[in-house]
């Protein structure tokens, strides 16, 4: 038995899942991760470094990394990949001007080496907000549909109202269950 056996086997009794929670600045992060948790979203601030919260879903313990997105804190970002099962992207969907950023940090993530293999969710956060640009237009300027190293889906969603967040951490969480808990 092969040591990545062993590990799959090892988690498959854990049934736990490391998601990383990145984006932009203001993009909406740490407001999805406190509504999903069911904690109160009135007094939220920038993160300057990380959060952690450890939630349960489906049977699956999620360890949920929440990285600050600050222009100054993304290289940084690179100390977090280790291990990762999910990378979960959220966009603002109302800041058109900063598409083209957001565009280029998400696809030099992907190349990154150590999240290769990892599913992809795209929050396409601020849906509630006048002049949001649709889970549709946020796809074509990401360049999702060039995508072919990920298993990827763009998700429509409002952190404010919590409107699609557990479509979307469902579907993450199947997709990652499908690859890693499966039995040989």
């Amino acid at each position: 038995m092969g040591f990545l056996t062993v590990l799959k086997k090892m988690r498959q009794k854990e049934k736990e899942m490391r998601l990383l929670m990145l984006g932009l600045d203001n993009a909406g992060k740490t407001t999805i991760l406190k509504r999903f948790n069911g904690e109160a979203i009135d007094t939220i601030s920038p993160t300057l470094g990380f959060n952690i919260k450890t939630l349960e879903h489906r049977g699956y313990k999620l360890n949920v990394w929440d990285i600050g997105g600050q222009k100054s804190l993304r290289s940084y970002w690179r100390n977090y990949f280790e291990c990762t099962d999910g990378l979960i992207w959220v966009v603002d969907s109302a800041d058109k001007r900063r598409l083209e950023d957001c565009r280029k940090e998400l696809h030099s993530l992907l190349g990154e080496e150590r999240l290769a293999g990892a599913t992809l969710l795209v929050f396409a956060n601020k849906q509630d907000l006048p002049g949001a640009l649709t889970a549709e237009e946020i796809r074509d300027v990401l360049e999702l549909e060039q995508i072919k190293t990920h298993h990827w889906q763009i998700v429509w969603c409002s952190a404010l109202t919590g409107q699609n967040l557990l479509e979307g951490m469902d579907w993450i969480i199947s997709d990652i269950a499908s690859r890693i808990f499966t039995l040989d």
